[in-house]
Order: structure tokens, then sequence, then C-alpha cells
């Protein structure tokens, strides 16, 4: 059989012709064959199908020797915690993070947390679910149930000094995903008022896909921030791995402002340390980074890609402008809930708001924000815009699709890893006209009239 749900760095596909309980069995038996695990961890989104899909691979994991630790429904950020935590040879997460209702997927992990990619084995493992050819039934596995959740609020709590918070309201939209339960659990133990917007975990998605991305998904926590007049909002796809950031008068912060932000931080009490970015959106880190003396380190998009080059370097901290945030003490994995904790961390500490935190960056370097377009020929576009900027460019380079440099602005234009679709970036040192100017130049590339 074809697959069509292995990607570059995770499983997702739609259910149940692309993935389903025979592919998730089987993919349990292939993990197993490849990793050779004595004990792995397994959790699951909100989705509907999550259930029969997570329990489908558990029976494969079962089926092949290994012993299974179930924590339920859980965000992607749990299984990397307890993977890491408890010492287990590897983990698997059952979740679509924020495709349709109709999707589901996989993230595998290793010991440590350390992801199996398309390079690090996952292409390995599709090869064995395409042959379905297994040893033999031996001695099953056992199934236990985890209760990690106590551990994994403590290793929140250590990224804020809660008694040094200072009573702020915070609307927090977790698109009916996973994210409300844990924000409960953090409700008692922090000086916060929480702003509850589509808290409820849903997996019919009764207010739209949890995408944050989406500006039509923006409307209910901006409207609620200034109903309530907010300190600041946050929003979380449907497995909580990525946040969102609005401030007080409810703008969206694009996340690249946030990886600066987080990269400062980080620098101030570590000097010296080495940050992680990508190549979308790269002069607010870069100057950042070095103006406080650390070492910026560009890597491929994708969060197995930032996570192996953080290893490799021991790097602090890694970002992404899609709004990953990456942290070594949190086993080089990436969360959305120690960002937003580090921010209101860093209000209280400077008695300011987030806006006064990101505005001067802001202004010294507009972006437009990440726009995506479905393009027939890709590859070929990189190739016919590379062509149109060869002569002006002062640098390019093709770490991740095409990133041109010139001396008052730059863009990188790239072909998603998940999505048809091409994705444009554009920013400019101080001149949003430029920025804006330049950016209408490159669609009109993109999709002439």
């Amino acid at each position: 059989m074809s697959l069509t749900c292995f990607k570059a760095y995770d499983i997702r596909g739609r259910i149940p012709d692309e993935l389903n309980e025979d592919i998730a069995y089987r993919i349990g038996r292939a993990y197993a064959a490849f990793l050779k695990p004595g004990k792995v961890v397994v959790g699951h989104d909100i989705r509907l199908t999550s259930v029969s899909i997570t329990e489908a691979l558990v029976n494969g994991l079962l089926d092949s020797g290994v012993d299974v630790h179930h924590i339920g429904e859980c965000g992607t950020e749990e299984i990397y915690f307890s993977t890491a935590h408890f010492q287990m040879d590897g983990g698997i997460v059952v979740t679509a993070s924020h495709n349709p209702k109709d999707f589901n997927g996989m993230k595998l992990v290793r010991e440590g947390s350390k992801p199996i990619s398309g390079d690090t084995g996952l292409n390995e493992i599709e090869a064995m679910v395409e042959a379905n050819q297994f040893e033999p039934l031996g001695k099953r596995g056992t199934e236990t149930t985890l209760d990690h959740r106590s551990a994994y609020i403590a290793q929140l709590l250590t990224y804020v000094d809660s008694s040094q918070l200072q009573p702020l309201k915070v609307v927090v939209n977790a698109g009916n995903g996973g994210a409300g339960a844990v924000i409960d659990l953090l409700e008692a133990v922090l000086p916060v008022e929480f702003i509850k917007v589509h808290h409820d975990a849903n997996g019919h998605f009764p207010n739209g896909v949890p995408n944050p991305i989406l500006e039509e998904n923006r409307t209910v926590t901006i409207d609620t921030i200034k109903q309530h007049n907010a300190d600041l909002g946050i929003a979380w796809d449907g497995d909580f791995d990525r946040c969102f950031f609005f401030d007080g008068d409810g703008r969206f912060i694009e996340g690249y402002y946030i990886v600066g932000l987080l990269a400062e931080s980080f620098l101030v009490k570590a000097p010296g340390s080495s940050i992680v970015h990508d190549p979308r959106l790269t002069w607010n880190t870069i100057d950042i980074v070095n103006s406080l003396g650390g070492k910026a380190i560009q890597s491929k998009t994708g969060h197995a890609f930032i996570k192996e080059r953080m290893r490799s370097e021991d790097a602090i901290y890694g970002g992404e402008m899609s709004a990953h945030h990456y942290f070594r003490d949190f086993s080089y994995c990436d969360s959305g809930m120690v960002p937003w904790l580090l921010v209101i961390g860093l209000m209280c500490e400077k008695d300011t708001s987030l806006a006064a935190l990101v505005n001067d960056r802001m202004k010294a370097f507009p972006a437009s924000g990440e726009i995506n377009k479905t393009i027939d020929n890709a590859a070929q576009l990189l190739v016919d815009i590379e062509a149109v900027y060869a002569q002006q460019a002062i640098a390019v380079d093709h770490t991740d699709g095409l990133s041109m440099s010139f001396s008052e602005w730059r863009f990188n234009v790239r072909m998603s890893n998940t999505e048809p679709v091409v994705r444009l970036n554009v920013e400019a040192r101080a001149d949003v006209e430029l920025m804006q100017q330049k950016t209408q130049e490159l669609l009109r590339l993109m999709v002439p009239e």
C-alpha cells in the first residue's frame, strides 16, 4: 500500500482513507521494530477519532512486547515531558494539531524526547508499515496508566516566580482544544484572573479549527480582551504546542517578536548563550542576540530540525516565527505553556505591558507576517523569483526555500512541509512602507494578475 500520511517530521492524514486503525496498529509494530523500546509513553489530543487511533497504536506496541504507559488526553508537550521525566524509551502522541477535524496524526520521539523525523527513522518506519511484515507475536507487553500531571505542572511553575506576579487579567482561548485542562490546574496556583474563551475540549470544533494563525479565529480573543480590559490574550492550537499573543489593546503580536523577546530574556540571565532561529524572519532576532553577546544560529524550519540543531549547539532557547518555542531545560522541546509564563513574568518584573516590551522592535524591523498562497508549480516559482532579484541581492540563502537580503529589506519564500502552499515573509529596516511595497511586489510575482 502507498501511504500519504507520513510527512517530513510527523504523521498526518485524513481519516479513514489516509490514516485509520489498521495503519495505526502497523505504526505501533513498526515503531517497536525500529526503536526496540522496553517502555513507551502514549497519549492523545481531543479529536473524536483520537481514542480509537490510540487504542490501535497501543495494541501494535503491546503485541510487539512493549510496555505502554498511557497518559490519556494531553497536549503534545506532555508526551515530550513524560518521555524525558519518567525516563521512557520513547513516546508517541496522537494528534493532528491545527488540521481540520477529519484529520489525525502522530508525533514520535525516542529516549530523551529526541524527535523521530524523516532522516532519523520515520522513513524506515514508513517502509515497515507499507511492507506489513512483522515478527510473529510473542509475549505481550503490559499497559498501565501514568499520572504525569502533577510533575508536569511543577515543571511549568519553575519558569515563573508566582510570588512576584501582579494580579493580571488574561484572556485565554483554548479553541476547544486541550489547553483548557492545563490552564485550570495553573489557575489554582497563580495569582492571575483567567477569562476563558472556547475553553472546554470539544473534538467537534464547534467554533472552528483551533488555529490562531487564521485571522478569522482571532476575532473572539480580540473582542474579549477589549470587553474585559484585559492585560493580554493568549490563544493556542489544538495540541497547544504553539501559543499566540495579543496585547492589552487586542493587537495580534507576530511570533517573530516573541522570539526576540524571549531570546533577550535568556541572554540577560545567561550571557553568551546560543539562540537558534528559523530563516523566515531573522533580522530582529540576530540584532538582539548580537547586541547581548549571544550566538545567533540559523536552522531549517521545523521542530525536528530546530531540536537537532539546539542539541548540537547546546542552545538555551530556540524560536520559530510560527509560534513554536523550544527550551533546553524542557528537553530541547517546544511548549505552548512555557512562553506565556515567561512573558507574564517579564511584564511583572519590568512593571510594563506586552506592547511596551515589543513596540520598539516592531518599529525597528517591521514584518509582513506569514502570507500563504496555493501555487501549482511552487518549485519553479522559487527559481523565477530568484532570477528577478539576483542582480540586486546582497545575500542569497537556500537553507529553507529562498531567502534574499538587500540593504534595507529581505524576504523568505518557501514551500510548506505540511500543506500544499507557498509561504512568504518580508521584513525591512524601520520602514513599514518599504516592507509593504515589497510584499505587494512579491505577491504579484506569485499570483500574476
